[in-house]
């Protein structure tokens, strides 16, 4: 039979996956002492999306800094600490076959705030161990706290950040990296001229407000070198008049590329509440090949997608290189032998334990 397009194997510079099913970065707010340093649950939540024969498994949105995590119960990426419980979790990663990747991210000032299922929602009080989120303008997230305006000095310092956390991350045996900026977070709010109105060099135009992703990716291509993947996540629209677009993701995205990123993991939203956003099966696939199309850039899709065929349908279409799954792939882990089983695609790497499950029914 033909090969299967979504267990075809894709590579990236010097690294291949073994298929396109690629496991998202999922917030897990599970860090315990709030030091930001992965916990037994993070071994077995990302080891379990590797046991079941991800191509890529992406560690949640881990911060390059103490400011820069959503929550106190985040993971960080800024001490030797917590890159020494990563390396643990990698080892595990690399034993199952799968490629490790990381998120590099600042939550800017969608930061110091209660985790997800907690009783207290909103913005968490620098009395109750929060802190002075930051930002590229002193514009609050609907709800929050006021942001403090980063300084030019601050915004330079940030790119230094993201480029010591890519180096921790290397030497945690991490594969691919991934610099967040999507969903309302740092480099999003520098992005969006929704909440982005300074008057130097990272306001006002495109350039000047790409100009701190593009510095991130020219800073960590200059200290990972030329082998390790970059990838960049983007909203590719705020769903609102006046701010970020999916024409405005192409053409970063391609300047983006020349600065030495590689592939764009093609999201939406996040930036501002309150608008209406077209949930349906694939519905951030279109942007996805927007900005593959427009760019000329590789790019992977996200959002929905539920099902074997559909997500095949996707890569052989040329939509998209690949596709991250989240919530479903949270229902079953193991959904890409269970997608390899339905459509009649052998693999070698199932698990040997699993072995009776690949073919019986």
């Amino acid at each position: 039979m033909p090969d299967i397009a979504l267990f075809t194997p894709h590579s990236v510079r010097s690294v291949t996956f073994r298929n396109r099913i690629w496991v998202a970065p999922m917030c897990q707010y599970s860090v315990d002492r709030e030091d930001g340093v992965p916990t037994d649950w993070h071994l077995v939540h990302l080891g379990s999306y590797a046991r079941g024969g991800a191509g890529l498994v992406m560690t949640e949105a881990t911060g390059v800094s103490a400011v820069g995590r959503i929550s106190a119960e985040d993971t960080g990426i800024y001490t030797d600490e917590q890159r020494d419980a990563w390396a643990r979790i990698v080892g595990f990663l690399h034993e199952q076959g799968t490629v490790a990747g990381i998120q590099l991210a600042h939550a800017g000032r969608k930061a110091s705030v209660f985790r997800e299922w907690g009783p207290e929602k909103g913005t968490r009080p620098i009395g109750q161990g929060g802190w002075q989120s930051v930002a590229p303008s002193a514009i609050a997230f609907d709800g929050y706290d006021a942001p403090a305006e980063l300084t030019t000095a601050e915004v330079v310092d940030v790119v230094t950040q993201f480029r010591d956390a890519a180096r921790r991350s290397i030497d945690a045996g991490f594969d691919v990296l991934e610099i967040h900026a999507a969903h309302g977070y740092l480099l999003h709010q520098f992005l969006s001229p929704l909440s982005n109105s300074r008057e130097d060099q990272y306001g006002g135009s495109l350039e000047n407000r790409a100009r701190l992703l593009l510095e991130i990716v020219a800073s960590i291509r200059a200290e990972v070198g030329d082998d390790v993947p970059v990838f960049v996540r983007f909203s590719a629209t705020d769903y609102a008049d006046d701010g970020w677009d999916v024409e405005q993701t192409a053409t970063v995205a391609a300047w983006a590329r020349d600065a030495g990123a590689d592939l764009f993991d093609v999201s939406s939203g996040g930036l501002v509440g309150g608008v209406t956003i077209p949930l349906g099966p694939g519905y951030q696939v279109p942007f996805a090949e927007h900005v593959k199309q427009q760019a000329g850039v590789e790019v992977n899709a996200v959002g929905l997608i539920t099902e074997a065929e559909q997500a095949n349908e996707i890569v052989a279409s040329g939509a998209a290189d690949a596709v991250m799954m989240g919530r479903e792939i949270m229902r079953d882990p193991h959904f890409p032998l269970r997608a390899a089983h339905q459509l009649g695609v052998t693999l070698d790497y199932w698990p040997r334990q699993y072995h009776r499950a690949q073919w019986r029914s």
